[in-house]
């Protein structure tokens, strides 16, 4: 028998990405004072790996380097590791992924940093193979005494690059058209998607075109599903697909994509009322209550792509393999519908898809659920289970909005039991935590966290008409307002009460996610109208003004503010009778709420609506509007 294993400092965090760590031979340090003040009495420069759980290259990197023993010993002897959870630590994450884009120009995970002692960043990678990772750390360690003054003034002037980093400019209008234009001129006319391989879902921008250039949207929302991003057995998309045609993904799939891409779904059907897009946003309601829900409440933030450290092993299959499980017949009709073949599309087996298959056969719903109760007997898909506050808030907002678009009650119930979970267990009066893991809060939230959980609290008085939600929102802002805003326009990352880093970025690009700030920009706009409340109103024409300046420059890449901007009609009802408000469909381009008072009388003695757009208000109708 070998020697049992020596677990290193990350044994004691709650991090389950830290705790993959935590027997390296590596002596991994956590993000803290302890760390770097041994790096500033040893005179060591500092290594920080950023990553996360379920990063296919994060373990690929992690077995190759992290798990060797030539590499953890000039680690350990030259240098003082640091790792770090890019989920539950965003602003670190934030600060050097900029740097790493500075440096090289492109930046993902995992992320590579070498710092000095004060934090400062002097060479930024991504993945390194063991040999390049090993020559890279002799080359620092060797010429360490040399370059420590050059380090130093690197790191200086990336600094101020990037504290600096902010456009600012003028008050000018949302450049929407110019965003439009843009996604028109790199749409896949043939796959749907922009660009090239790889292709990301990106929901936020197709909520914005599926009211601006529907076409775009629903021709990528359909292509999506279509291919082997969406997971046909068990429901649910990964994060992104390697190819132009969404066939072959990267398999691990994330919460926050897929409570932002119900969101996009549900609007496409309630704009369109494709059947499609209803039955895609239900399946993906389905995957997150089913696969992602934690017993206590709320929703595990990712799967892992890799299974028996292959990835993609799970979900992948063999024409006689679905033939011995269901039947010559049915099997044979099950491969044909999917595509599963001898030939197969990933590393010799098949990633089911609906790319070839013309029209639909309903006998195949039959037969999915036995596919899927056989594939979960496979090695169990690592999970994430930590339950961030952020991405458990996109989930509110999906489950909300799939309530009042679609009127099944029981998404009202999951949305309504998560957000009770948020308050009890990540928040304490005004003060939002970033989530919880085995029952240990996080640090103190970022602006992202107060910026989604208001979202949600918003998305789910628009579903119930329940002022509580209305009035917590109000409140959050506030703090929100207090801790993050820059008086010179926008929000910073971190608040008052965070730790502080090396600098404090505002961001704006609506990456993976939308940014904080865009999100502001929706939340500002929605409680300015729903309480009349000029405080709101002055926070909101400021905000935009920042948020137009920001945008200017690559408008595409602001999808989500622009949505936020997107003409609302602001709809205010007089009920005959209170239990009328269940007949009424809030769509999601108004801003709803219940007349109170003589100010808005009934009409005929019927239900009333009194409906303004833009700076124009219409006669009051009996009718709804469209």
């Amino acid at each position: 028998m070998g020697a049992a294993k020596q677990a290193n400092k990350l044994i004691y965090e709650s991090s389950p990405y830290l705790k993959q760590h935590a027997y390296n031979p590596v002596n991994w340090y956590p993000w803290g004072d302890e760390a770097f003040e041994k790096a500033g009495s040893e005179d060591k420069p500092v290594f920080l790996s950023i990553g996360y759980s379920t990063c296919h290259w994060c373990h690929v990197m992690a077995h190759e380097s992290f798990e060797d023993e030539e590499a953890a010993r000039i680690l350990n002897e030259h240098f003082v590791p640091i790792k770090v959870d890019r989920e539950e630590r965003p602003d670190i994450d934030n600060i050097y992924m900029r740097a790493c884009q500075a440096f090289t120009g492109g930046g993902g995970w995992p992320m590579s940093i070498f710092l000095t002692s004060d934090r400062k960043p002097f060479f930024a990678g991504t993945y390194f193979p063991k040999d390049r990772f090993i020559a890279l750390l002799e080359a620092i360690r060797g010429g360490w005494p040399e370059i420590k003054a050059e380090a130093l003034r690197r790191g200086d002037e990336l600094i101020a690059s990037l504290a600096g980093g902010e456009r600012g400019g003028p008050e000018s209008d949302a450049p929407v058209e110019s965003a439009v234009n843009a996604f028109r001129q790199t749409h896949d006319s043939v796959y749907g998607g922009f660009g090239r391989a790889p292709k990301f879902p990106s929901p936020h921008n197709l909520m914005l075109l599926i009211y601006t250039a529907p076409e775009l949207a629903e021709k990528t929302l359909t292509q999506m599903y279509r291919g082997g991003i969406f997971d046909h057995i068990g429901f649910g998309f990964s994060r992104y697909s390697t190819d132009n045609r969404w066939l072959v993904p990267h398999f691990e799939k994330m919460l926050y994509d897929n409570a932002l891409l119900a969101i996009a779904y549900l609007i496409a059907h309630e704009v369109t009322g494709g059947e499609l897009y209803r039955t895609v946003a239900e399946k993906i309601l389905l995957y997150l209550s089913r696969d992602m829900s934690a017993p206590g409440g709320g929703f595990y933030s990712a799967q892992d792509a890799d299974s028996d450290g292959v990835e993609g092993k799970f979900y992948v299959f063999t024409p006689n393999e679905i033939i011995r499980l269901l039947g010559e017949k049915d099997g044979r009709r099950f491969n044909e519908y999917f595509n599963i073949t001898e030939k197969g599309n990933f590393e010799g087996r098949s990633i089911p898809n609906l790319l070839a298959t013309a029209g639909y056969d309903p006998g195949i719903d039959e037969l999915i659920p036995v596919v899927y109760e056989y594939r979960k007997k496979r090695t169990a898909l690592g999970t994430d289970r930590k339950i961030l506050t952020a991405w458990n808030s996109m989930a509110v907002a999906a489950f909300a909005d799939a309530f009042r678009i679609l009127g099944e009650r029981s998404y009202l119930d999951t949305a309504l039991k998560t957000i009770e979970f948020l308050e009890s267990a990540a928040a304490e009066g005004d003060t939002l935590y970033t989530g919880v893991t085995d029952g240990r809060r996080g640090s103190i939230g970022f602006i992202d966290d107060y910026a989604y959980f208001v979202f949600a609290l918003l998305r789910l008085h628009q579903a119930t008409q329940d002022d509580r939600f209305l009035k917590r929102a109000s409140e959050l802002t506030d703090k929100a307002v207090s801790e993050y805003r820059d008086p010179g326009g926008g929000f910073f990352f971190s608040g008052r009460h965070n730790e502080k880093l090396i600098f404090n970025p505002k961001e704006t690009f609506d990456g993976a996610v939308p940014s904080g700030n865009s999100v502001m920009a929706y939340n500002l706009s929605r409680l300015s109208a729903l309480t009349g409340s000029m405080h709101f109103y002055d926070l909101l024409k400021k905000q935009r003004s920042f948020m137009n300046a920001e945008a200017s420059a690559y408008p595409q890449g602001y999808g989500f503010y622009l949505y936020s901007v997107l003409p609302a009609k602001e709809v205010v009802c007089a009920l005959e009778r209170p239990g009328d408000l269940d007949g009424i469909k809030i769509r999601t381009n108004w801003i709803f709420r219940i007349a109170e008072g003589d100010r808005y009388p009934l009409i005929n003695g019927r239900n009333t609506f009194y409906v303004c757009e833009g700076s124009v208000c219409g006669p009051p109708t009996n009718e709804p509007p469209e």
